[in-house]
């Protein structure tokens, strides 16, 4: 399971898929620029989010 923790305040969050309840894993989205966004993805396909927020920035993934 992936396991996002907020750099500044070390606030930590895991998270599931609502749908089928398997943990998210953590991934990244190629942009058309070439940038990337961390984000967390169900491995069943049940959709994406873009990485937590905490302390007005991205946490990071430890996973």
């Amino acid at each position: 399971m992936a396991t996002y923790e907020c750099t500044k305040c070390g606030m930590s969050v895991n998270a599931t898929c609502a749908k089928c309840n398997s943990p998210l894993q953590n991934d990244n989205l190629s942009l058309g620029d070439g940038k990337k966004v961390q984000i967390s993805k169900c491995p069943n396909e049940h959709g994406k989010i873009k990485s937590p927020l905490c302390c007005g920035q991205d946490m990071t993934c430890t996973a």
